[in-house]
């Protein structure tokens, strides 16, 4: 049997997520200049006017309601040129637009170029490449003016766009189009096989994009289907709770945390300490997730995180009360967010965008890729608009412990609904969600 080489497909998979570099730091922009853009300091303020209470809420979150389409290199060519509050906002919106492009176009073609034993790896960089986006921005964006910060991001999209024009188009695109002999140079480019070599895996995902192909890609005909229906609860349950675990509101309160107990660190470095954390995090699941498997890892990382929310609420729950103990267990806050990201990352940060590009037939890829892409920005934008009024409404110990009580409903969710599918090819995956 011809063993073939792997490097060519983490390379690919390397390049690709070079998209998701530029995605994190679409989505961590706000931390450093934040400052910046609400500074009546002209000199390093570039709007005219600083924007309201109001308008740094829609700064913060229009990114997530945009996130369904692409064009992240003229959002910063914006962000370059901006003068006033409603350019900014057009920008964060075409940033929107950016991450859900990505998000749904990213996770079909990794999981169309991948092979079965390294398919979660591969998918699992998404993250890594997301959290080191935002690892860029804070640690660059405290000591960087304005429009210096602005250029080192546009740098990123331009270079993806550059080097993803030579990468290969997906076999299943090719066999789709019906082009066979093209579908099997690029799956020889991608496993480093001669022709003879990728022949039994060409057959088996030219059977399943044919059964696949019987139907045609709509709402209705996605819902026909009992695999489909089961997978699309699946992939939306997963990123629902992804969006319900708190973890942006983790990341918004983390800079609070740190101040709140008294720690002598500055904002940008407690900033740049909680995304290097994310960043360690996010490398261990493509280690882990081929061997562990998806399940048990999105368990731990429930877990974890129900864990993580309840000790965070019981620290503010005896800052509440005014509580002498609070001094004393200064440490546990700091300790339960460094958990709390670390736990995320590894699994609910990672693993549902895996899920979701091995779960869908061909032809339904595209389709159920935005349905969940688009669930999960609808909830992002939710919790970021309103969270600070749920946490006036109910105080912190309760906004923790509510996130708590979610993190625990995904455990449930998982143990009982999840499929594993670790070292299940796509074909596999389909006959065994249609039995």
């Amino acid at each position: 049997m011809e063993k073939g080489s792997t490097s060519r497909q983490f390379f690919v998979g390397v390049t690709v997520n070079l998209a998701s570099v530029a995605l994190g730091t679409c989505l961590c922009w706000t931390s450093p200049m934040g400052p910046v853009y609400t500074s009546n300091d002209t000199s390093i303020n570039p709007l005219n006017v600083p924007p309201t209470t109001m308008e740094e809420s829609w700064i913060g979150s229009l990114i997530a309601l945009g996130a369904l389409a692409a064009l992240f290199i003229l959002s910063w060519i914006l962000l370059l040129t901006t003068k006033t509050v409603g350019q900014l906002l057009a920008a964060r919106l075409i940033q929107g637009f950016g991450i859900g492009f990505v998000m749904t176009v990213q996770t079909m073609y990794i999981g169309e170029i991948a092979s079965k034993e390294y398919r979660g790896a591969l998918g699992s960089l998404m993250q890594l490449g997301i959290v080191f986006g935002g690892l860029y921005v804070y640690a660059i964006g405290p000591y960087v003016n304005y429009h210096a910060l602005q250029w080192a991001c546009l740098a990123i999209p331009i270079t993806f766009t550059v080097i993803f024009l030579f990468m290969p188009e997906t076999p299943t695109f090719f066999i789709i189009k019906g082009r066979q002999s093209d579908a099997i140079k690029s799956l020889q480019f991608l496993r480093g096989m001669s022709a003879d070599g990728v022949q039994d895996e060409m057959t088996e995902m030219t059977k399943s994009v044919e059964e696949s192909m019987k139907n045609k890609a709509n709402l209705i005909n996605l819902l026909k289907s009992k695999g489909n229906v089961k997978s699309l609860i699946i992939c939306v349950g997963l990123i629902t709770f992804q969006q319900l675990s708190g973890i942006n509101v983790i990341l918004f309160y983390s800079q609070t945390i740190f101040a709140k107990t008294g720690s002598s660190l500055t904002p940008a470095i407690s900033t740049i300490l909680v995304g290097s954390v994310s960043f360690l995090a996010s490398g261990a699941t493509p280690i882990i997730v081929d061997r562990l498997g998806r399940k048990p890892i999105l368990l731990a990382s429930a877990a974890g995180m129900c864990l993580a929310h309840g000790t965070m609420g019981l620290y503010f729950y005896t800052d509440y009360l005014k509580l002498d103990v609070v001094d004393s267990i200064g440490w546990l806050p700091i300790f339960s967010l460094i958990f709390f990201v670390t736990v995320y990352c590894v699994g609910f940060g990672s693993i549902p965008w895996v899920v979701l590009g091995e779960m869908f037939p061909a032809n339904m890829k595209s389709i159920a890729a935005s349905i969940v892409a688009s669930s999960c920005w609808v909830l992002a934008f939710l919790v970021l608009q309103f969270f600070s009024t749920l946490e006036v409404a109910v105080g912190s110990h309760w906004l923790f412990w509510i996130f708590g009580i979610m993190c625990g409903v995904a455990f449930v969710f998982t143990l009982t609904t999840v499929m594993e599918t670790k070292g299940m090819s796509l074909q596999q995956i389909q006959d065994r969600l249609n039995k």
